[in-house]
């Protein structure tokens, strides 16, 4: 068992989410930075959709009931096992009765904590991910929770430590030109890729709340409810955009001007509430200029 002594801000239980499952209504979630999240778990030799701690801007601290093997990732915090320090992206043993204490990180927004064997709680639809949207998965965790854990696999950490990329101060996003980008004027890609946008701190799992220029509309007509994918950049009315993240609806009725690539995600995982970003254009065949 993991006894929870203290969450922070935030701390919820993630996997890989639930795939495949958009035609019921439901969004695949899971963690936000999946690299982060995946890195942890091979780190210590899990299957790579074991279930572990995703943690908001660090706080956690929680007592090991067994000799265990755990890997800290994401965003950098600093890390106490009782009376030393440990370090981040590296397995790191755990002796029975051992007291983690996570601190809060200086730059990014979202650490993963992995344990060898996995978080065992019950599975809903097929992965134990909490969905803060629609309600799936467990509840967030809560001081006094005590976590299972899993049998330990077979195989062993084969790294000691696995150097994790720099959060920059202002990320640079790579975003594609949408299915609905011709419903906006040509100077709206243009304020796209030279402004400055702030994150809104009405931002969570769901999606990023930008606040920047207005980008205008050429089309105002209506729209009927869409596909959604993470990563897709929608603009409401006032011309703000929205950039969706693991917890999106799986439709929304505004058009999406681009889409993030998938290799720019965990940069938008990381950002912050007032962190400012960017984004830069990558136009495929046939796209308007």
């Amino acid at each position: 068992m993991i006894e929870i002594l203290r969450t922070g801000p935030l701390a919820t239980i993630q996997d890989l989410g639930r795939p495949q499952l958009t035609h019921l209504g439901v969004t695949t979630s899971g963690a936000v930075d999946t690299r982060s999240f995946t890195l942890a778990n091979r780190l210590l030799g899990n299957q790579q959709t074991a279930a572990g701690l995703e943690l908001t801007l660090g706080g956690l601290v929680a007592r090991f009931t067994r000799r265990t093997v755990i890997a800290v990732t994401g965003a950098a915090c600093p890390l106490r096992l009782d009376d030393r320090t440990v370090d981040m992206a590296s397995p790191i043993s755990v002796a029975p009765g051992a007291r983690l204490e996570v601190g809060t990180p200086n730059r990014g927004l979202r650490t993963y904590l992995a344990v060898r064997g996995g978080i065992t709680v019950a599975p809903v639809l097929g992965s134990r991910a909490t969905d803060q949207l629609s309600g799936l998965g467990p509840t967030p965790i809560t001081p006094g929770q005590r976590l299972p854990v899993g049998t330990p696999p077979t195989a062993y950490p084969i790294v000691d430590h696995a150097p994790q990329p720099h959060q920059p101060d202002e990320p640079v996003l790579t975003v594609l030109p949408g299915p609905r980008y011709a419903w906006f004027r040509p100077a709206a890609l243009d304020l796209l890729t030279t402004s400055r946008f702030t994150v809104s701190p009405h931002s969570n799992r769901v999606a990023l709340r930008l606040h920047g220029p207005a980008l205008p509309r050429a089309v105002h007509d209506e729209l009927p409810p869409e596909p959604l994918v993470t990563g897709a950049l929608q603009v409401p009315p006032d011309g703000q955009p929205v950039l969706f993240l693991a917890d999106h609806p799986v439709t929304g009725g505004y058009p999406v001007i681009g889409v993030i690539t998938t290799a720019d995600l965990p940069l938008a995982a990381q950002t912050r509430p007032g962190q400012h970003l960017q984004f830069r254009i990558q136009r495929q065949p046939g796209c308007r200029t």
